[in-house]
């Protein structure tokens, strides 16, 4: 957790909380911004519980989100921070560019997403157009995620993992990143039975038998880098 005490005068920026936790991805975004003169970063998460803790006690106007980190990540996050502030301004930075996880993300309540592919010009276009009250999606997303939902319409064209809730997605991600039962349990807050159920149903709607087939399919399909 960074808090930068050098803050700008209230209003005279757009004073972003930046979460991610990859500190090479942070640095990046630091040196973007210092090139502008309208957007200052205000302080810096690592962690979902970082987040969560600065969302309370910084002032800043817009997050700009990784939707995975650790403890808590992803949809998850975004409906806690959302539930202790349903004003708070969300624009998601991301790698994932499937339309359905896009929409899931749209849909949990962020304002903006763009993907981590972006140049400097396209984040901080984003950044103003959310922290004046209006929303973004990253244009190269935009017809891939218009003509694909519409597709997805007719059942024939859905994905098995599209069937999945929000909770059982979160939970394959973890488990095709090598997080154990437990470890999925303590980062979201849940028992093991209750991981140890999600992992039962999403296996059963994907018709997946083992781990390695889950780890196979979320490569193939996305879900996490391989």
């Amino acid at each position: 957790m960074h808090i930068l005490l050098a803050m700008p005068p209230h209003n005279a920026v757009i004073r972003i909380l930046l979460a991610d936790d990859h500190a090479i991805v942070r640095d990046g975004l630091r040196h973007i911004m210092s090139d502008t003169q309208d957007i200052a970063i205000v302080g810096e998460a690592s962690t979902g519980a970082e987040v969560l803790a600065m969302a309370k006690s910084l002032d800043f106007d817009l997050l700009l989100l990784d939707m995975n980190m650790p403890d808590p990540s992803g949809i998850d996050l975004v409906h806690r921070l959302l539930a202790n502030d349903a004003t708070l301004k969300i624009l998601v930075l991301s790698m994932h560019s499937e339309p359905h996880l896009v929409s899931r993300v749209l849909r949990a309540g962020v304002h903006g997403y763009i993907t981590k592919g972006s140049g400097q010009a396209l984040l901080t276009a984003a950044i103003r157009k959310v922290a004046a009250g209006g929303h973004f999606i990253d244009p190269s997303l935009v017809d891939e995620f218009v003509f694909n939902n519409g597709a997805s319409s007719s059942t024939s064209g859905i994905s098995p993992h599209e069937k999945l809730s929000d909770r059982e997605l979160q939970v394959l991600r973890m488990l095709a990143e090598g997080q154990s039962l437990t470890d999925i349990a303590q980062s979201l807050h849940l028992s093991d039975k209750t991981i140890s159920a999600h992992k039962a149903r999403l296996m059963q709607k994907l018709s997946i038998h083992s781990n390695a087939g889950l780890v196979r399919y979320a490569v193939r399909h996305g879900l996490v880098s391989e």
